[in-house]
C-alpha cells in the first residue's frame, strides 16, 4: 500500500504525469516477471525485474510530491501496482513451489478481509480509510523479501544466507500486513459507528 499525498497538495485529474508514467512502467514489469519465472525459468532475470519493481515503489509518490503533480489516478495506480506485484509474485512462487501454500493463503486472506471491509464502507458511502504507515512498511518489506527468497533458489550457493534473510523478512512482512489489517478494521468500525450515531455524516475523518 502506498502513502497518501500530503493534505495540502491537491490531486489533479491529469493522466499523463511523470509519476503515472513510472507507475505504468512498473505495471509492465508484472507480466515480464511472470514470463521469466514460469516460462524459461530465468530466475536471476526475474529477481532483477521484481527487485526494480519493488525498490521503485516509492519513486512515483516521491516524484509526485516533489513536482507537485499528485493526481487522482496516481493515488489509485500506485497501490494497485503494489498489490499486483504481490499477487503475481505469490501466484508465480506458489506454482514454482518457492513459497508454501500457507504463506500464500495468509496473505490472500488478509486481502479478502480488507476487500470485504472496503465493500461495507462503500455501501455506507465512505471511501477507504487513510493508509497507515504500518501497511506501507509491510508492503515494502514483502517486496524486499520476495527477490531475496528467489535469489536463494536461483543461486544454490547463496541459499544459506538468502533463505535466512528472505524468510526473516517474509515473517516480518506477514506480521506487519496483519497488524495493518487490524488497524484498517478498527478504522472501519469507527467510521461505521460514527455513521450510526450521525446517519447523515459521510466524511472520512
Amino acid at each position: 500500500m502506498s502513502q497518501q499525498p500530503a493534505p495540502s497538495i491537491a490531486a489533479s485529474d491529469r493522466i499523463w504525469t511523470i509519476p503515472n508514467v513510472i507507475s505504468f512502467i512498473r505495471l509492465l514489469g508484472v507480466p515480464l516477471f511472470l514470463y521469466l519465472l514460469l516460462g524459461p525459468h530465468h530466475d536471476v532475470a526475474a529477481v532483477i525485474v521484481i527487485a526494480i519493481g519493488g525498490t521503485t515503489d516509492w519513486v512515483d509518490g516521491y516524484v509526485a510530491r516533489r513536482m507537485n503533480s499528485v493526481s487522482r489516478l496516481g493515488t489509485l495506480l500506485d497501490p494497485f501496482a503494489d498489490r499486483l506485484y504481490i499477487l503475481a509474485t505469490l501466484v508465480g512462487f506458489t506454482i514454482r513451489g518457492v513459497v508454501p501454500y500457507w504463506l500464500t493463503g495468509a496473505l490472500l486472506l488478509r486481502e479478502l478481509v480488507l476487500g470485504i471491509a472496503l465493500l461495507v464502507l462503500r455501501r455506507h458511502g465512505y471511501g477507504p480509510p487513510p493508509v497507515h504507515y504500518v501497511g506501507k512498511t509491510g508492503t515494502f518489506v514483502l517486496l524486499a523479501a520476495f527477490p531475496i527468497i528467489l535469489l536463494g533458489e536461483a543461486v544454490p550457493s547463496w541459499n544459506g544466507w538468502a533463505g535466512a534473510v528472505g524468510w526473516g523478512l517474509a515473517w516480518w512482512a506477514l506480521a506487519l500486513y496483519w497488524a495493518a489489517g487490524a488497524l484498517y478494521l478498527i478504522q472501519t468500525a469507527r467510521l461505521l459507528r460514527a455513521d450510526r450515531l450521525a446517519p447523515g455524516a459521510r466524511t472520512v475523518s
